[in-house]
């Protein structure tokens, strides 16, 4: 998969990749792994620009409160959420 975007948004997608089936991440624990602590709202617009939503996961990456966040693909915060669902029951299958 060639990536094309800022250094920030590659080291972002990159981290998302890892985030396993079934489990998610907050937008800060992104930011920390990356090394940049305090670029929670950039973690969120990157993965906003993400090229290839499902393939690199962002819709495992949620807010700190719990919400949903945001989610750019294709049928936009229901779709994150019944991803969300569905990965949840494979993984507990």
């Amino acid at each position: 998969m060639d990536l094309v975007g800022t250094e920030f948004q590659i080291k972002v997608w990159e981290a998302l990749s890892k985030i396993p089936l079934g489990e998610t991440r907050t937008y800060k624990e992104v930011a920390e792994a990356i090394g940049h602590p305090k670029s929670s709202r950039a973690v969120a617009n990157a993965c906003a620009k993400n090229p290839y939503p499902i393939k690199i996961p962002c819709h495992r990456v949620i807010r700190s409160d719990g919400g949903l966040g945001g989610y750019s693909g294709l049928g936009g915060v229901k779709k994150k959420q019944q991803l969300l669902i569905n990965e949840k029951t494979q993984r507990n299958s």
